[in-house]
């Protein structure tokens, strides 16, 4: 599910710099290196994407079609996020392994299988919904991983990592679902990525039912979700206002 990952702390927290009053022990300075590294990378490129999009609104007047000025740094970026489940597994992040890849893979084939594949929802306005929720969550994302591994986090980038969430995530999967939507009367005319009977394997797939059964999934999911990370704000935000009155 795409949005898990859409809106600020949807995603799991992968393990940069706990916030909680129970310190994890932190990757070595090799991993801490190359984490920083690539935080800032990816940060970076999620600012390229947010220049490009404000460039091309003021160049053209209108929001409309702004997907293609920032075509390719999205893909590019958005796919470098699958790094991070590597980073799960060889144990760099202490994070779910599963649950990373659950959040990135959404995100990665909501890029690919749905806004690339299907041409025509391109000039959609739900798929400039997504992105720009994306874009911030993003930036905001791996800015508090950057800081937090360097030990110096401002307050007013946690603040926004756990508060702007509320609007951007229902932003995210609101766009996701309408996007979504307006794919599937072009993919059932297409055909895309479905298979037929009969054939050599004797199996078959219908891409159309399945993009109905991905749209149906954010309906248990998205709740859970939500409440979970307004939760997790609470918890945060108040540990950080009870430490400083401790100090």
């Amino acid at each position: 599910m795409a949005a898990s990952g859409s809106s600020g702390a949807g995603r799991a927290d992968n393990g940069y710099g706990s916030q909680q009053p129970r310190r994890r022990k932190g990757p070595g300075a090799l991993a801490t290196t190359y984490l920083v590294i690539y935080n800032v990378v990816m940060t970076a490129g999620w600012l390229v994407i947010a220049v490009g999009l404000v460039r091309a609104y003021l160049t053209k007047g209108s929001y409309h079609s702004l997907y293609y000025s920032i075509e390719k740094p999205l893909k590019f970026f958005q796919t470098g996020a699958l790094l991070e489940i590597l980073h799960c597994a060889f144990g760099i992040v202490p994070s779910s392994v599963v649950l990373t890849a659950f959040q990135v893979m959404s995100r990665v084939f909501l890029t690919w299988a749905v806004t690339h594949s299907v041409k025509e929802v391109q000039n959609e306005d739900s798929v400039l919904l997504f992105v720009v929720a994306w874009t911030i969550t993003e930036i905001i994302r791996y800015s508090f991983y950057t800081f937090s591994l360097l030990n110096h986090l401002p307050y007013l980038i946690k603040w926004a990592r756990y508060t702007l969430f509320i609007v951007l995530y229902p932003m995210g999967v609101s766009g996701e679902l309408l996007t979504i939507y307006a794919a599937l009367p072009f993919v059932r005319q297409a055909g895309l990525y479905s298979i037929s009977l009969p054939n050599k394997y004797n199996f078959s797939f219908d891409y159309y039912t399945f993009l109905i059964l991905v749209m149906i999934s954010y309906i248990p999911i998205f709740p859970q979700l939500y409440f979970h990370m307004l939760h997790q704000r609470r918890k945060v935000l108040s540990y950080t206002e009870e430490h400083k009155k401790s100090e």
